[in-house]
């Protein structure tokens, strides 16, 4: 079990090169990390303004206006009333994540997880003392075998981990592979968390099935959401799961241990997000559609092979043709070199995988622009090995 923290622990380190060297020198454009360069909505910029007048200094507690807000989105997407008290809020999903695995496994006791995934989720789940297994997607379209994901569950595990849209390959999972893992879920009395942090980034003609939505697998999910991705306010770190009253009454508990809560003023911030209508949505989908397609096109003019997400706003580039061993050694020369900051696919795999970087494309059109007339020099500046 240490051996196995330690592996990811050192992965992580190892890691901190590659940041370093996208950040250094300054002109390295950072498509690296998922943070926005553009406007937040003009409501929330307006409501933190006014909390920033009468701020409140004092221990976070519970908005019950958050709630039920967050709760009257939940009611349109599931169907069905839900109450503001099945709603928890936090600093992010990630300390959800930590939650639901600490209040639903005990040592030695076994998580599902996809790979490639987000490399937090082994993380977790190995800190609350859980053994992940893991079940391949295959590229390039990130399809899994359902005999492979049965063999898993054949092994008792107490949760399955579900990213959809998934980081950092953007595949969005079709109904008809939600009914086989909930079918599996059920047979075999499995919870699934879901990590839904890009529900409303989905490119046509692919849709996104809400997995508590399915038949009988309300009752056995923690669906956590994130308020970071979807109002483009990442470093506010906001997020909240919603459950059934048995699940999140121990959810809660366990973070009051973790976080206590996030940050008072943002709560309220938040609020007028919560309460945009669809129109709001259909714009985001809209605008992130544009920036897809002008980044994946810019990428096939210049020859450069990689993924199609479904959703999300990644894109796995494939860099065979360099011939390198190491794609953390590609992606510091792509940095120091090209200008251009990515992350190595390794940081996603379980399984060995060293010929895949991502990229993620939520800039201003200028900043896509100038990352790809950098990229046009490429070949040139890192020419083939071998």
């Amino acid at each position: 079990m240490r051996h196995n923290f330690d592996e990811i622990i050192n992965r992580r380190v190892s890691e901190c090169k590659k940041y370093e060297a996208a950040c250094y020198p300054e002109d390295v454009l950072p498509m690296w990390i998922a943070d926005t360069d553009f406007a937040v909505p003009a409501e929330i910029s307006e409501a933190i303004q006014q909390r920033a007048k009468h701020p409140c200094f004092g221990y976070p507690i519970e908005s019950f206006e958050f709630e039920e807000a967050a709760a009257r989105w939940e009611r349109v997407r599931f169907g069905w009333n839900v109450d503001p008290h099945w709603v928890k809020y936090a600093n992010g999903v990630l300390p959800f994540l930590m939650d639901a695995s600490r209040a639903y496994s005990y040592p030695g006791d076994k998580v599902v997880i996809f790979s490639p995934f987000y490399e937090n989720y082994s993380a977790d789940t190995i800190l609350s003392g859980a053994v992940p297994i893991y079940v391949p997607l295959t590229p390039p379209s990130f399809t899994f075998d359902p005999e492979v994901l049965e063999d898993a569950f054949r092994q008792h595990p107490k949760a399955l981990v579900l990213c959809n849209p998934s980081n950092p390959c953007g595949k969005v999972f079709t109904r008809e592979e939600l009914e086989i893992i909930a079918g599996l879920a059920k047979k075999y009395d499995v919870y699934v968390i879901t990590d839904e942090v890009y529900e409303h980034i989905i490119y046509a003609p692919h849709q996104h099935t809400y997995f508590a939505a399915l038949p009988d697998m309300w009752e056995r999910t923690l669906s956590c959401s994130s308020l970071s991705k979807t109002y483009s306010i990442t470093g506010w770190r906001l997020g909240y799961i919603i459950a059934p009253p048995e699940i999140i009454d121990r959810a809660k508990k366990v973070h009051d241990f973790l976080t206590v809560g996030a940050a008072a003023p943002l709560q309220e911030a938040i609020i007028p997000g919560l309460n945009f209508g669809q129109d709001y949505y259909d714009a985001l989908q809209a605008e992130y559609t544009h920036k897809k397609d002008l980044f994946l096109k810019g990428l096939d003019d210049l020859k450069i092979v990689h993924n199609d997400p479904e959703g999300a706003y990644y894109v796995m580039l494939d860099i065979s043709e360099f011939g390198y061993e190491s794609d953390l050694q590609f992606c510091e020369d792509l940095a120091s070199k090209v200008g251009v900051g990515a992350v190595p696919g390794s940081s996603f795999f379980r399984e060995p995988v060293n010929h895949l970087i991502r990229l993620h494309f939520a800039k201003k059109d200028e900043t896509l622009t100038d990352a790809l007339n950098r990229l046009e020099s490429l070949r040139e500046k890192i020419p083939a090995k071998g």
